[in-house]
């Protein structure tokens, strides 16, 4: 009992410690299970045994038998769901010709070049060489979030790292269980007819399961078939019914049931798929704590020994700073990328859990069935993963100063609240070459946004995924301007130090319009206007309007008039292709003349420059 509880409590822990700290929780929550397993046995246990024995030795251990392999698939398969999930079709289609490249060519260089490298520095076989390349193809956005997170980057080098990561977790677990497969049925024989009939038994009853169940599901969901206190656990059953099931009739293709049931679920037509994925994402949490800490505690001193040479030393550093960049030189080659973009890509490729989890599963079941050199696969795995995730998180932001691709100035804008206005705003500021990315929960409005060709996130304010999403590193403006006061002042108190480097602003209640100090006003979008007024505005006037102002008397006089009119709304001051709020410009004291003054509201002409003249 105390063994159970210590493995969840220690694993929370690692989770938090990951969190307060921004690292990958990969590296804590293994470094902790290698210290109460083999280093515990080694040097801490008077008796030389585990603090935590994952397998039952007649004395101690939690699971008796294979039943700690059947765990692990089992959660494997889970959190290969969860991340099937996520992977969207029309998300594919948007991330480019460097993306595609660097999860098939890119994939395939390391596939080959690792394997290689593993044949001829270890001295092992064929097979266990390229089972070994196939796992270390996986990087995970569960690793590179907690690197890139406070790494300023283009959104082009962002997007490229997330979506190669996200991409090709389920096509590194499909070659890896390929790859198993094959040794496994291939057995002294090599690749022999019988092996690629399993092979092909593999994808038929894994691809037919996954699909079939998917659709089963999605159809008992929408038609209101399960209640909704049962959704999530229902979802979870059915996850593994499928796995089992695909398991008896095709040895090895559950992983690719699961994988095939997730993508099928997240690209079809779900009501209930945000929900199903928060579930998703909270039980992969706990799995993953239990999982990384038992497997990491699995490992002999003996395994962790056989690493002690200078062999492993040059295995990782030649697939660190050889394989990785050649994979993503190739595949950027022709792209749009600088030099210094693709140096930065390649500095980047921390292996991540699924790489992890299904090592030391396939090595263990290796290693029963006897294969030679089934005994370095898990602690092979486990150096790249450590490894890579201790490099990129010590030394990424370093580097990306060294070749030139951190951003010193963090100029992209936030606008929180998709509605008519907010849009008409985005669109006039990515017209001045802003890049400008709007967040709403409403996704009509988001599907208008991003119908008017404008960078737009169906995001819930109050969720943690808009902290963790590294497309907005290069973000140093946020302005709040939904309908609902709270979500404004929310978005304010929690996100401006994250995403308001050089300023954050919102729209004012009806009160704080009248009752606001002048410090108050710094922080508003508009002097005088709430979010009734920025619509009514926009309903009678949906254009906004530019005038170029040469003088104070100009400014002060165009304040005054737009002040006098109900339903014109002042925005922005241009000058010198600086682009500033009021409450901003005037903070700053920059001189008020020879810029451009932009307003929302009916035309005004010339008369703000009547008054000027009759005072003269």
């Amino acid at each position: 009992m105390l063994e159970l509880a210590g493995i969840i409590i220690l694993g929370i822990l690692a989770q938090w410690v990951a969190w307060k700290f921004k690292i990958p929780a990969i590296l804590p929550l293994i470094l902790i299970g290698l210290i109460v397993g083999p280093i515990a046995a080694e040097y801490l246990s008077e008796d030389g045994t585990k603090w935590i024995e994952p397998i039952w030795n007649g004395e101690k251990g939690l699971f008796p038998g294979d039943y700690l392999y059947y765990f692990v698939s089992l959660a494997i398969s889970i959190i290969l769901f969860e991340g099937g999930l996520t992977l969207k079709r029309n998300e594919i289609k948007n991330v480019g010709p460097v993306i595609t490249k660097l999860i098939t060519l890119g994939s395939a260089v390391t596939f080959f070049g690792a394997a290689i490298i593993a044949h001829f520095i270890f001295d092992l076989g064929w097979e266990i060489s390229f089972l070994f390349s196939g796992l270390i193809i996986v990087t995970g956005p569960t690793v590179i979030t907690p690197i890139l997170r406070n790494i300023p980057l283009k959104k082009d080098i962002s997007t490229v790292l997330k979506w190669e990561g996200i991409l090709i977790d389920p096509i590194g677990a499909l070659v890896a269980v390929l790859v198993f497969e094959f040794i496994s049925v291939g057995g002294e024989g090599g690749f022999t007819k019988t092996a690629l009939i399993e092979f092909g038994k593999i994808l038929l009853f894994g691809t037919t399961f996954g699909f079939t169940f998917a659709h089963a599901l999605a159809y008992a969901i929408n038609k209101k078939l399960i209640p909704h206190y049962l959704l999530n656990v229902v979802s979870l059953s059915a996850v593994l019914l499928v796995f089992v099931e695909s398991e008896l009739f095709a040895h090895e293709s559950g992983l690719l049931a699961v994988v095939v049931m997730g993508m099928v679920l997240g690209n079809g037509k779900l009501n209930n798929i945000k929900e199903l994925l928060y579930f998703k994402e909270s039980l992969s949490v706990l799995l993953i704590s239990i999982l990384f800490i038992l497997l990491a505690a699995n490992i002999d001193m003996d395994q962790l020994l056989l690493l002690y040479t200078w062999k492993t030393a040059a295995l990782f550093a030649l697939v660190v700073f050889i394989v990785r960049p050649l994979a993503v030189f190739l595949s950027t080659t022709n792209s749009k990328l600088k030099l210094n973009e693709k140096l930065f890509i390649s500095w980047v490729g921390p292996r991540g859990i699924v790489a992890a989890g299904i090592a030391s599963l396939f090595g263990s079941k290796l290693l029963k069935q006897g294969v030679e050199g089934a005994e370095y696969i898990t602690p092979l795995v486990f150096m790249i993963v450590l490894g890579t995730v201790l490099l990129n998180a010590t030394t990424a932001r370093l580097f990306a100063k060294l070749v030139g691709v951190f951003l010193k100035s963090s100029n992209a804008i936030l606008i929180v609240g998709a509605s008519n206005p907010s849009r008409l705003i985005a669109s006039f500021l990515k017209s001045k070459g802003k890049r400008v990315v709007i967040i709403d929960s409403n996704k009509n409005f988001i599907k208008q946004a991003l119908n008017e060709d404008l960078e737009a996130l169906a995001v819930n304010i109050y969720d943690d995924e808009l902290r963790d999403n590294i497309e907005l590193n290069d973000v140093g403006y946020l302005i709040a301007m939904t309908g609902n006061d709270a979500v404004n002042k929310y978005a304010l108190t929690n996100f401006s130090t994250i995403f308001g480097e050089h300023g954050a602003f919102r729209l004012a209640s009806s009160l704080e319009v009248i009752n606001a100090t002048a410090e108050e006003r710094q922080n508003f979008f508009t002097p005088k206007d709430d979010y009734i007024n920025l619509s009514e505005a926009f309903r009678e006037n949906p254009t906004i309007k530019e005038i170029e102002i040469n003088s104070d008397e100009e400014y002060n006089n165009i304040l005054e008039l737009l002040a006098k009119e109900e339903k014109s709304i002042p925005l922005f001051i241009e000058k010198d292709k600086g682009i500033y709020l009021i409450a901003e410009f005037e903070k700053e004291g920059i001189e008020k003349k020879g810029l451009t003054f932009s307003y929302l509201g009916k035309e005004i002409g010339d008369s703000y420059k009547v008054k000027a003249e009759a005072e003269l």
